[in-house]
């Protein structure tokens, strides 16, 4: 079994303008929301109101996660903007078939794989230079996750990825540099298939992508 999706990055249905998600964006705590006393100041004249902190729960052992799954997408680094919600969004059966173009039945094949859920998250770059997508597939159990993540393919020129064993890399190199390159990188960490995709002006550096799936991976690992 093969499946192949479009060469760029995978669709988000999100909202067009980025959120601001600083270092409280990541799910790490649990806040609570408290209502201004009466006659307290409006924002515009009191001192700036942080983020919310996220609330989803998770917890990983011997490469199994449960939980919310969007608590294992990889923390959106300081300064950083989300596309969407900061926790990120799950896709549901009818997202994942729009990201495959190939005519495959891919939500047949994903549950057929024991495929339980998805999620996602896009995030611009403190600097503005790099659009950052990160999806994960949960299965029920790591081979499956590991045999989908095998077919799952590319028609794209491949490229190392260090730091993140059995990772495999593509991408996307512009005609022009002032045109918008992209890599993408697959691997898997216990019930977890994950992607990552980059977006940047000019040839991606594959230093970032290979930076990035380690992080992800130690993410899904420890949880933390």
């Amino acid at each position: 079994m093969a499946v192949g999706r479009p060469e760029s990055r995978p669709a988000v249905t999100a909202a067009a303008a980025p959120t601001s998600a600083g270092p409280t964006a990541s799910p790490s705590a649990t806040a609570t929301a408290t209502a201004p006393a009466t006659g307290a100041p409006s924002p515009s004249t009191s001192a700036p109101v942080p983020a919310p902190t996220s609330t989803v729960r998770g917890t990983v052992s011997g490469g199994r996660h449960e939980g919310d799954l969007r608590y294992f997408l990889l923390p959106i680094p300081a300064g950083g903007e989300s596309y969407g919600p900061a926790d990120g969004m799950q896709l549901t059966d009818k997202e994942m078939s729009e990201q495959f173009d190939d005519g495959t039945d891919i939500v047949r094949i994903l549950h057929q794989l024991g495929y339980k859920d998805a999620v996602t998250r896009t995030y611009r770059t403190a600097d503005g230079k790099a659009e950052v997508t990160v999806t994960l597939l949960r299965f029920t159990s790591a081979a499956q996750a590991e045999f989908f993540a095998k077919n799952d393919t590319r028609d794209l020129p491949s490229i190392e990825i260090t730091g993140d064993p059995g990772a495999r890399g593509f991408v996307d190199k512009p005609k022009h540099e002032a045109y918008s390159g992209s890599m993408t990188g697959i691997s898997t960490q216990g019930d977890v298939q994950y992607t990552v995709d980059v977006e940047v002006k000019g040839s991606p550096d594959k230093v970032l992508l290979s930076e990035l799936m380690k992080r992800q991976r130690d993410w899904l690992t420890s949880g933390r």
